[in-house]
């Protein structure tokens, strides 16, 4: 077993030097400002305490630092998986309550051993079947959802639903009971977020601060509305004029214990765990390759659902909620210098410090200044104009995304991307068993064969080469058996047909019985079947079954081989493609 495998730690803390801790300890004191107010949002986001979310953020960091293979992901709370979170919760308790609770630390373990056992096992291709256009759906309607669930703090009217039906239908029969105070501190924050994030950079620019820092300054605005709404809450009693606030959070260190779980909760835990997991670890993966690259470093996926998933099982053994690569306080983390994943670690003591200290002073933290924290996040989500690039590229995918994007919308998450991926994946079978194929002739002067339907090529009536561009497996396996067949049916002076397989990655066991078949049927019709440019993988399994010495025909390294071998000096004739 390669221990530095397991064990990423390994491969960059012997040679961990100062250098790397100060730009270690500079990048956490910044992620750390940025992700308490993060973490209190999307816990509240999820139904939880607030102090959920600060468990969530202190042991998975630390743990993520040893098992995770980025340098620079920040792992904790993020929307969509608090989204998820909250909807997989509804059916098994009422929010706040202790099984409530306790069923959002049950979520997190299970996510987390399922992840871990997937990276054991090199599962992670797994999440492949999260297409784009079906991930793109699945974030925008979801990003929409979380606004809409936002609104009613924002407001300061009473609101619940977990799709956007129920949402909407219940804010606006609570429009008559809009707060004033709420409304303005909720839509406060919201403008000043919304200049933080395209016009506060600029203006620092402009009065000469650096643009390194002008740009961490401009990604930790939400922590300036947080401290002045405190602020005026504190000093103008915001509380007692209606205005919603987080409330007590009990100050200390989450205590590490597993819980003595409702065996009535396993089961309905596991389908929203394994969602959680492959949508958090698609999410967290995409974050971690996107800012390997710019360092021109790399990170192991495989690897990555060990490290999420230990992140995942220790926030459940600390009472916290499910947790994964979040996008904006990774791209904070980066930008602000992180050398190693032990910044995740230093940002992890910040928190821990933060809970010890500083939840007095969170308890006059407004609501609707995390809510609009949530909703300035996750606007930028909202990816409509892909539905119209998808839908001119793709009618299947476009398909697929908006089944996604509606599902998700009009009943709940879970919904949506199910629907998705079933969508995905019969789409895949449906394109892949009608396969791509040709009849193909040489190019006049050169050994290039090309469609007789789109190019002038020379053809021999007695001999035709049929170019095969999918694998072959069980579900196409039949199609190509027609296909061939109506070629010989349609040419009665054929005595040789050559199947050219470029496109040929796989042979399966159904593919190989069609094979065979096809040879048998064009041996009693008098043709002769060949092979030509069979990939070195797929000789080798043929090589293990009798194909190849009951061929009626001989295998050519190339079609040109093939062309010399059964034309010769017969003149072919022209035609035009």
């Amino acid at each position: 077993m390669n221990l530095k495998r397991y064990l990423p730690i390994l491969q960059w803390l012997p040679d961990y030097d100062r250098g790397q801790a100060s730009s270690d300890l500079v990048a956490a004191l910044i992620v750390t400002v940025l992700l308490i107010p993060q973490s209190l949002a999307y816990a509240l986001l999820a139904g939880l305490p607030a102090q959920v979310g600060l468990y969530a953020s202190i042991l998975p960091l630390a743990v993520y630092a040893v098992f995770g293979t980025s340098r620079t992901l920040s792992v904790g709370p993020v929307a969509v998986i608090s989204l998820m979170t909250a909807a997989a919760l509804a059916p098994l308790a009422d929010v706040g309550t202790e099984q409530y609770i306790a069923a959002a630390v049950l979520l997190a373990l299970v996510s987390g051993v399922m992840l871990v056992v997937m990276g054991i096992f090199r599962f992670g291709f797994l999440a492949n079947f999260l297409s784009h256009p079906v991930i793109s759906g699945f974030m925008s309607a979801s990003a929409i959802l979380i606004v809409a669930s936002q609104l009613k703090h924002v407001l300061g009217i009473p609101a619940s639903g977990h799709n956007l039906l129920e949402l909407f239908g219940t804010l606006f029969a609570g429009l008559g009971e809009l707060h004033g105070p709420t409304l303005m501190v909720g839509m406060g924050v919201f403008l000043f977020l919304l200049f933080a994030r395209s016009g506060l950079k600029p203006l620092l620019l402009k009065l000469g601060v650096p643009a390194r820092i002008a740009g961490i300054f401009a990604r930790t605005a939400p922590i300036f509305a947080v401290v002045v709404t405190t602020y005026l809450a504190w000093q103008l009693s915001l509380g007692e004029k209606g205005v919603g606030l987080v409330g007590f959070v009990p100050s200390g260190l989450p205590a590490l214990t597993l819980l003595d779980f409702d065996q009535a909760l396993w089961q309905p835990v596991m389908v929203s765990a394994l969602l959680i997991s492959v949508v958090g670890f698609v999410e967290s993966v995409s974050v971690g390759q996107t800012l390997a690259a710019r360092r021109r470093q790399r990170i192991d996926p495989d690897q990555e659902l060990i490290g999420l998933g230990t992140a995942n099982i220790s926030a459940g053994l600390s009472g916290g909620m499910p947790v994964t690569g979040g996008f904006s306080r990774s791209v904070v983390n980066f930008d602000a210098g992180a050398e190693t994943p032990a910044a995740g670690a230093y940002a992890a003591i910040g928190i821990a410090l933060a809970t010890l200290f500083l939840t007095p002073m969170i308890a006059y933290l407004p609501k609707a200044t995390l809510a609009a924290t949530i909703i300035v996040a996750v606007i930028q989500l909202v990816d409509l104009p892909a539905m119209v690039r998808t839908w001119r590229y793709s009618r299947s995918d476009s398909g697929a995304m908006l089944a996604t994007f509606l599902l998700t919308l009009a009943h709940s998450v879970e919904a949506g991307i199910i629907a998705g991926v079933l969508l995905s994946v019969v789409m895949l079978l449906y394109r892949t068993s009608r396969p791509h194929s040709a009849v193909v002739g040489r190019v006049p002067g050169t050994e290039h064969f090309r469609n007789v339907q789109r190019y002038d090529v020379e053809l021999c009536p007695k001999v035709t080469f049929l170019r095969v561009d999918e694998s072959l497996y069980f579900a196409n396996a039949r199609f190509l058996e027609e296909r061939v067949l109506e070629l010989v049916a349609g040419s009665p002076e054929m005595t040789d047909l050559v199947l050219v397989c470029p496109g040929v990655n796989h042979v399966d066991a159904s593919a190989l019985e069609s094979l065979e078949a096809i040879n048998e049927r064009l041996q009693e019709a008098g043709v002769a079947l060949h092979l030509s440019e069979v990939k070195g993988p797929v000789m080798d399994r043929l090589k293990h079954s009798d194909l190849l010495e009951e061929l009626s025909g001989q295998v050519y390294l190339s079609t040109f081989g093939a062309w010399q071998g059964l034309i010769g000096d017969r003149s072919p004739q022209r035609m035009i493609g």
